[in-house]
């Protein structure tokens, strides 16, 4: 399948806008080359050490044999599940890669404890874990690598047998796994985490859950050409014109799967634009939508839809008058081509797409209060088993939970959005996200929903750093099980009540609209919090 998109209104304006300056400047080429230098002189020192997801598939083909020959290696020794512990790229690329070849991979992204038991008690005697991380340092993938390690041992099974390492060359993590005897995979140290799709990150999990690995970079390969030339046809210029250099801006980005045969694309391509471009007060908000969304219904300026669809048609420049983007093609034609436009918006943007900044500063809040240990704040009130708290200026007003709501939606202005941030078992409870459809349709405006810590690694870059326009409304749980991470003086219910009331700290220090709702019995509470949601 050809990779091809079609763009027109807002969209189609400005590519032939912009398209041309892009191609005068050789930015394609640019990439494909390694210019550190194009998005300017304060991203050149990152940007020398990230560009190399532009050659992934070459590095990467060395790996498919190696995967596939452990694969075969494992489910001769009765292994059937794999398992991956990673955040953000390390999981949402293989989230993806799996879910459209139908295989299955279980990811945990999550330190909810109750999430985390039920995947320890999912088939432990035939699992294996995949642990996934650039450094090993990211605090929910060494809990889980732990947790694992103990469940192991518990069971009679060797986890050198059964644990698998991807992380960069003489990383902690490398070293200490190799020491510990256990299989490790190194991924390219030139490509940061949500580039890496291509790379060791997505394809040896993928692999070793069944997919087809070598044909998503047979799949890559066909595009990398018409990606490096600079070309007005150039789909990585088109897509990240079509994105970033609308006039006015239109910076809510509504990425609809409609009729793809691509599973989940739109959660990783969140991730992807989010964390690269919001940042310095500017981004494109990610948001991930049904065909029967509330925001496709209204005509919002600043929202420009993407379709993800499998025909987008024969032309660059469409002759519907719809404003919207249409792309469809093979899913490792897909991944490559946005990475290429992402990494446009940025230079569009004039800021860096390989950092993210303000990721750390919730991680640094959340190790200060597992540190300190201070006792939880007191809620402002309890409404039916809802404990209620939030910023001053929002649960000030409030007198009880549908009010506390009313003002939250209040302080949203006339461009923002709601960000619904979910820090419960997402297993147990996936009902929590239609919270965000009830919540479009009353409000008029767009709306993205994150399962917490999951979000941190993704949009939790631009609710702090991008346009300052956002209201947060988060969800937390009183955890009816609690889960001890060996060696360590905190267990996961501890670490993500640190990481929600860490986030909701930065948030509030940014200026944000906070209101945080803890539902101390979920099964009763939900019902509850729809009803005062509607």
């Amino acid at each position: 399948m050809s990779f091809r998109i079609s763009v027109s209104g807002a969209a189609a304006d400005a590519v032939r806008r912009t398209v041309p300056t892009l191609v005068a400047d050789l930015v394609a080429s640019g990439i494909t080359a390694q210019d550190a230098e194009l998005w300017g002189p304060d991203a050149e020192d990152e940007a020398s050490k990230r560009l190399g997801w532009t050659e992934a598939v070459a590095v990467s083909r060395p790996l498919v044999p190696e995967i596939e020959a452990l694969r075969e290696q494992l489910e001769a020794d009765g292994v059937t599940h794999i398992v991956l512990a990673g955040m953000g790229g390390s999981s949402l690329a293989p989230e993806v890669i799996t879910r459209t070849a139908r295989v299955e991979l279980t990811v945990l992204d999550s330190t909810e404890p109750g999430q985390v038991a039920a995947a320890l008690r999912d088939r432990l005697a035939e699992s294996a874990l995949v642990v996934s991380s650039k450094s090993g340092s990211t605090v929910e993938t060494d809990s889980q690598r732990r947790v694992y390690e103990h469940a192991f041992r518990d069971a009679g099974i060797d986890p050198t047998t059964r644990i698998i390492v991807v992380t960069d060359p003489g990383s902690p993590l490398d070293e200490s796994a190799r020491a510990a005897g256990y299989r490790v995979f190194n991924a390219d140290p030139t490509v940061g985490g949500r580039y890496s799709a291509l790379t060791a990150f997505g394809l040896v999990p993928s692999g070793l859950a069944g997919a087809d690995i070598a044909e998503i970079l047979d799949e890559a390969e066909t595009i990398e050409l018409s990606l490096a030339i600079d070309s007005p046809e150039n789909p990585g210029l088109v897509l990240g014109a079509a994105i970033a250099a609308t006039e006015p801006l239109r910076d809510k980005l509504a990425i609809v799967a409609d009729g793809t045969h691509i599973v989940g694309f739109a959660d990783w391509a969140e991730q992807l634009i989010a964390e690269s471009t919001g940042k310095e007060g500017k981004g494109i908000l990610p948001v991930v939508l049904d065909v029967d969304a509330p925001e496709l219904k209204a005509d919002l300026p600043d929202v420009q839809v993407v379709r993800v669809v499998d025909d987008a048609g024969d032309q660059i420049f469409s002759h519907h008058d719809t404003g919207e983007i249409r792309v469809s093609g093979s899913l490792g034609a897909q991944l490559l081509v946005w990475e290429y436009a992402t990494a446009v918006a940025g230079r569009l943007f004039g800021i860096n797409p390989f950092d993210q900044p303000d990721v750390e500063s919730a991680k640094i809040a959340a190790r200060g209060l597992l540190d300190a240990r201070p006792e939880p704040a007191p809620a402002a009130f309890v409404a039916d088993g809802i404990e209620v708290r939030g910023t001053p200026h929002v649960i000030g007003a409030a007198s009880d939970l549908v009010s506390a709501i009313d003002v939250l939606l209040e302080e949203l202005p006339a461009n923002g959005y709601i960000s619904v941030q979910a820090y419960v078992d997402r297993v147990a409870h996936p009902e929590l996200a239609q919270l965000r459809d009830l919540l479009a349709a009353r409000a008029g405006r767009p709306v993205t929903f994150g399962w917490g810590p999951r979000f941190l690694h993704s949009t939790g870059q631009f609710h702090k750093g991008g346009p300052a326009v956002g209201v947060f409304l988060q969800i937390t749980e009183t955890p009816a099980e609690d889960l001890a991470i060996p060696d360590r003086p905190f267990t996961f219910g501890e670490l993500i009540a640190a990481q929600a009331s860490g986030d909701a700290s930065v948030l509030a220090e940014h200026g944000r609209p906070v209101l945080t709702l803890t539902l101390t019995d979920p099964a009763a509470n939900i019902a509850t919090l729809f009803d005062a949601v509607g």
